[in-house]
């Protein structure tokens, strides 16, 4: 279970990052995030951290465990899902300069993300 808290907690990071147009050449978030998940429930576990990565508005994890895809949109607005295995948790959010929050959802648990550009 302690690995499952894991693997949802960083889905949940990068399903807090944005949605943005496929063309973009680049975007205002592009780089690297370091997201602190956080979840409701003490069976869920709590305080996860995990690192994405944003390129051209598109998010992709920077962990072969993780599978992070979702997109950062113009205006910040976030749109991510997190999966490992047959796990998997959706987020959503804003990012807003070197910051970002939002919350998230699994398949048994809910909870918050918060974002820092490194």
């Amino acid at each position: 279970m302690n690995g499952f808290r894991k693997a949802l907690f960083a889905i949940i990071v990068a399903i807090a990052f944005p949605l943005t147009q496929a063309g973009a050449a680049t975007s205002t978030f592009d780089g690297a995030w370091n997201v602190r998940i956080a979840s409701s429930s003490e069976a869920c576990g709590n305080g996860a951290t995990v690192a994405i990565g944003i390129n051209n508005g598109q998010i992709a994890s920077s962990s072969a465990a993780v599978t992070a895809s979702g997109r950062v949109a113009d205006a910040g607005s976030i749109n991510v899902t997190l999966s490992t295995g047959i796990k998997r948790a959706v987020g959503f959010g804003r990012l807003s300069g070197t910051s970002g929050s939002g919350t998230w959802r699994g398949a048994m648990c809910t909870g918050t993300w918060t974002a820092e550009r490194m």
